[in-house]
C-alpha cells in the first residue's frame, strides 16, 4: 500500500476510535470493544473501498453496508460522522433521549444506515436478500456485511449462508470479526464456531483470512476479493482482531464487551488515543 494512503487511513483509524470512546462515554453505556476491534476495516471500507457518497445517502447505484453485529453502532456511527453522513460532534449523543443514534443502528432515521440492526444473526440475512435482489435486476452495487464471531453460534447466519451459496451471490462480501471474546467469555468456551474457516467453505463460500489491524495485509485482502468477483460464489473475509484495540486497558478484556468507561478511564482511553495520533501526523 502506498505509505502515504496508510497513513491517512490509521489516522482516521484512530479518530474513529476517539468517535466510539467519545459515544460511548457520554452515553454511560455501549459496546466498546467489538466497536475497538473492527475499526480499521470500517475504515478502510467507507474510506477506500464503498461506493457512498455523503451528499446523496440514500443513491440507487451506492454499495449496501448491514452491520449484523449492529451493538457495535458505536463504530459504525464514528464512521459515518467522520466520512461526514452528519457532524462528528452528535457522536456525544449516542444513547440519549430524542437522539437519532441509538443504541443500534436504525435506517429510518440516520444518514447512511442501510439497515436496523440488532437482532444478533438477522442481519446477514438481510444483507442476503439486497445482494439477490441487486443481482436479479443486474444492479452494479456490492453489498457488505460484518458479523461478529460469537454472533455466527447464531444458526440463522448458516441459513443465511447456504441461501448466498445457493443464489451464487458473488456480489455479497461478509466479514467475519474474529476477536475470540463475546459477552459471556471465550467463544471457544461459551459455544465454539470454530473452524471458522472450514465451515464457510463447507457452505460454498469463497474464505480470505487477514490480520484486522494492518492496511497493508486489508489491502492485500480485498484484491484477492475483487478478484474473486464473478466466481458465482459469496466470498468472507475472517479477520483475525484484537477485543478493545487502541485502548491498552481494554484489549482482550471480555468485561469491556458492553460497558462505559467512567470519568477517568475516558481521559485515559483518550490520552492513548491523542498520543496515538499524534504519533501519526508528526
Amino acid at each position: 500500500m502506498d505509505a502515504q494512503k496508510k497513513k491517512q487511513l490509521m489516522i482516521t483509524a484512530c479518530k474513529v476510535r476517539m468517535g466510539i470512546i467519545e459515544g460511548v462515554y457520554n452515553a454511560k453505556s455501549g459496546h466498546p470493544g467489538g466497536s475497538l476491534s473492527i475499526a480499521d476495516v470500517m475504515t478502510y471500507l467507507y474510506f477506500e473501498k464503498m461506493n457512498v457518497d455523503p451528499k446523496d445517502p440514500k443513491k440507487a447505484d451506492r454499495d449496501r453496508f448491514v452491520l449484523s453485529k449492529g451493538h457495535t453502532a458505536p463504530c459504525l456511527y464514528s464512521v459515518l460522522a467522520n466520512r461526514g453522513f452528519f457532524p462528528v460532534d452528535e457522536l456525544k449523543t449516542l444513547r440519549h433521549i430524542d437522539s437519532r443514534l441509538q443504541g443500534h443502528p436504525d435506517m429510518k432515521h440516520i444518514p447512511g444506515v442501510d439497515m436496523t440492526t440488532g437482532s444478533l444473526g438477522q442481519g446477514i440475512s438481510a444483507a442476503c436478500g439486497m445482494a439477490l435482489s441487486g443481482k436479479m435486476s443486474n444492479e452494479s452495487y456490492k453489498v457488505y456485511a460484518v458479523l461478529g464471531d460469537g454472533e455466527i453460534e447464531e444458526g440463522q447466519v448458516w441459513e443465511a449462508a447456504m441461501f448466498a451459496a445457493h443464489y451464487k451471490l458473488d456480489n455479497l462480501l461478509a466479514i467475519v470479526d474474529n476477536n475470540g471474546l463475546q459477552i459471556d467469555g471465550k467463544i471457544t468456551d461459551v459455544c465454539s464456531p470454530m473452524p471458522i474457516t472450514d465451515k464457510f467453505e463447507a457452505f460454498g463460500w469463497k474464505v480470505i483470512t487477514m490480520n484486522a489491524h494492518d492496511f497493508d495485509d486489508i489491502e492485500r485482502a480485498f484484491a484477492e476479493v475483487d478478484a474473486a468477483r464473478g466466481q458465482v460464489k459469496p466470498i468472507v473475509i475472517v479477520q483475525t482482531s484484537t477485543k478493545g484495540k487502541g485502548v491498552s486497558y481494554m484489549e482482550n478484556a471480555v468485561g469491556w464487551h458492553g460497558a462505559a468507561p467512567n470519568a477517568e478511564q475516558y481521559e485515559q482511553a483518550m490520552k492513548e488515543l491523542n498520543e496515538q495520533l499524534a504519533g501519526l501526523e508528526g
